[in-house]
């Protein structure tokens, strides 16, 4: 797939991030930060500000590295740029076989949750029984993804931009009204650390996760005029302004339902304030827009699944390159490697099922640990820019110093609130052993020759 060069400018780069980065992780995250802070609100805003910090000045490196390559796969180019073809793999595997089928797998209940909560159905169910719906309804909408991605492109694209418009309505809507006709002691004053609190560092995990996607800009760097300036630029502005939503969402609903109410209504807390604040017929057509947002992140993720295999095919970094590389000679996609990121989504959504049923993860899901161990991988990404700064590649020592610095230092910081997770080793452990393979595979392939090359 020969991508145009310069057709996107700085507007629609900073939109494509916000639309893929809003999503379902605020709204169904919100109670499990307010658990790990023990109900505290400041604190909870306080998390949010550090967990920023790892996601503006990563972005920035990210950009440095951007600016420098026009092939295909994002992170996978700049892997591969740093320590050649097994880094690549290294990074595409993770995200091939961990990051993305685990996140797809999350964030695509949530669109069970919501579409339940939207219709009322499952209401007769018990709780083992509404779960296996959601999951259901969700794995569907994951089908009808890959299938409409991968027959036609311009319709995901479509679909991807309507969804974008979106995700702003309930944020902003929530937040303001939170805020504005809420409880009457001041929203800062609101909450204190409680026993249940002590561990508030966890709380990062859950933010990470509704961070998470702002990579994705990374990887059409190639597409961008003017890229060495607004690449950059875009990945800091769009996080910026993430922030500053997600913060006036987090107090206005913690300020208008009260923390204690938001943590007991858990996924549920966003139905009880739409509904309380508009009555029931507004508070459908608000959770309306939480749903599509929802259904709009699951099909940018899907997007990038497809693409990531079909990147490491190119490059021979893959059992079954030739095939996962061939593109279908009228639909112009790449259909094997979609079947193979839909069979390891299925895969996870399994993980997932077994999880839930038997209790394995409570205030957590499959998806975080994920998360946390991708900023790792980043970290080796952050330190190429201050290798680049030492060559004279990067002027200057603000961005070739200050910048990889303040990075790893928040990418540290998501990192040691992931590991609190009380499956991190065993989860990392699996994580080491897939990557070590992956880099034997492409140390073998170099010298066998790539098995994907055209």
């Amino acid at each position: 797939m020969r991508m145009e060069k310069g057709r996107y400018g700085l507007p629609t780069v900073i939109a494509m991030i916000v639309g893929i980065v809003i999503g379902s992780g605020i709204f169904f995250k919100s109670d499990n930060i307010l658990l790990a802070t023990g109900g505290n609100v400041p604190l909870g805003v306080a998390v949010f500000l550090l967990g920023g910090i790892g996601i503006v000045f990563g972005g920035l490196c990210l950009g440095e590295l951007a600016a420098r390559t026009d092939r295909p796969g994002g992170v996978i180019a700049y892997a591969e740029d740093l320590a050649g073809p097994p880094a690549a793999a290294v990074f595409g595997w993770f995200q091939v076989f961990v990051y993305l089928p685990a996140i797809i797998t999350v964030v695509s209940s949530a669109v069970g949750v919501y579409a339940c909560q939207l219709f009322g159905w499952g209401r007769s169910l018990e709780e083992n029984g509404i779960f296996l719906l959601q999951m259901g309804i969700g794995m569907a909408f994951v089908l009808l993804c890959y299938t409409v991605n991968s027959l036609s492109a311009r319709l995901g694209g479509w679909f991807q931009n309507a969804a974008a418009l979106c995700k702003l309505v309930p944020l902003l809507v929530v937040g303001v009204c939170g805020l504005l006709f809420g409880r009457p002691e001041p929203v800062f004053g609101m909450g204190r650390v409680t026993s249940e609190g002590a561990g508030w560092i966890t709380a990062i995990a859950p933010i990470a996760f509704s961070f998470d996607g702002w990579t994705v800009s990374a990887s059409i760097s190639s597409e961008v005029r003017r890229a060495k300036r607004n690449v950059p630029l875009a990945l800091v502005i769009a996080p910026a302004c993430i922030l500053l939503l997600y913060i006036l969402y987090f107090a206005g609903i913690s300020h208008y339902l009260g923390p204690e109410t938001v943590m007991a209504g858990g996924d549920g807390h966003v139905e009880l304030a739409a509904v309380r604040l508009l009555g029931p017929g507004g508070g459908k057509v608000l959770l309306t827009f939480v749903l599509v947002s929802v259904m709009g992140t699951v099909n940018g993720l899907v997007l990038g699944s497809i693409r990531l295999p079909y990147a490491l095919a190119l490059r021979g970094l893959l059992p079954g390159s030739r095939i996962l590389s061939r593109e279908h000679p009228r639909l112009k996609m790449p259909l094997a490697a979609a079947g193979l990121a839909l069979a390891v989504y299925a895969v996870w959504s399994g993980f997932h099922i077994l999880a839930v049923r038997l209790r394995l993860l409570p205030n957590s899901d499959v998806s975080e640990v994920a998360v946390g161990l991708s900023y790792a991988l980043y970290l080796a990404l952050y330190g190429q820019v201050f290798r680049l700064y030492r060559r004279g590649a990067v002027k200057g020592i603000l961005r070739g110093g200050v910048v990889p610095l303040l990075a790893a230092s928040g990418g540290l910081l998501i990192l040691s609130g992931t590991a609190h997770h009380r499956v991190f080793w065993p989860y990392a452990a699996l994580c080491v052993l897939l990557m070590a393979f992956a880099a034997l595979y492409a140390k073998k392939g170099t010298r066998r020759g790539s098995p994907g090359s055209k």
